[in-house]
């Protein structure tokens, strides 16, 4: 023994990192580019039309994303479940990303209420795995995220964000910004639990505003609230005041 420790036997996921990183900064030869980075053009444009194709006809519906860890004693996982049981009442299908915690409690409450409940599942070597609330025939499975949020928001026409992590906040921050900059229509955001949101919605006002990052009226993309009805009638609201039949 030369005296450098392995660090692979101290941390089991140095060898992947490491492999990742070696693998990123490598020249590629020519046949690698060809035989994997171009026909993974070809993996995504299938998972694109599977998913098209899938989801096409589900009708109005409601995305609700929020933190895979959170356990069904949370009052936020029972929280989601009440929401997502009374938005489907009002006519909306429910769509999560397929998981546990949150995303659970949203497929729940739609198959509680016998509405469709809609899972985007992430290949994670992780954490997510389908949770067993998703209609069999709106369960699908991804492997980029970034095609998976495509349809979470091109199928979706109101967001509810409930308590979640990085992952959660990508969700939430995609919303905002498609509509922010008219990417698609003005459809409500509801941020659920006033506490857990105000360090980041005092940073938004606090930092984002005040540098000029952001303008006044971009606060008003988003509704903060604290119970499940405040979540749903803000949604409802919404939609009576375009007079907007959601019912399937």
């Amino acid at each position: 023994m030369d005296g450098t420790r392995d660090e692979s036997l101290i941390n089991p996921e140095f060898d992947v990192n490491e492999t990742k990183l070696q693998n990123s900064l490598r020249q590629k030869t020519w046949d690698e580019i060809i035989t994997k980075d171009s026909w993974m053009v070809f993996k995504v444009m299938a998972e694109f039309v599977d998913g098209y194709e899938k989801l096409a006809k589900i009708g109005p519906c409601v995305s609700i994303f929020g933190s895979a860890r959170l356990k069904p004693e949370s009052k936020y996982y029972e929280m989601a479940v009440e929401i997502a049981e009374k938005i489907t009442k009002i006519g909306f299908g429910i769509i999560t990303g397929g998981g546990p915690g949150i995303m659970e409690a949203g497929n729940k409450g739609a198959f509680n209420a016998k509405g469709k409940s809609i899972g985007l599942n992430i290949d994670l070597p992780f954490e997510q795995h389908f949770n067993p609330y998703i209609n069999k025939s709106y369960s699908m499975n991804f492997d980029y995220f970034f095609v998976r949020k495509v349809m979470f928001v091109k199928y979706s026409q109101g967001f509810v964000v409930m308590p979640g992590g990085f992952g959660t906040l990508d969700e939430l921050t995609e919303a905002i910004t498609l509509i922010q900059t008219n990417k698609i229509g003005k459809f409500p955001i509801v941020l659920v639990g006033s506490e857990f949101w105000s360090g980041l919605l005092d940073w938004f006002k606090a930092t984002l505003l005040k540098e000029g990052m952001i303008a006044e009226d971009d606060l008003d993309l988003y509704r903060v609230v604290d119970t499940a009805d405040e979540a749903v009638a803000h949604i409802k609201a919404f939609y009576d005041k375009y007079a907007v039949n959601v019912n399937f």
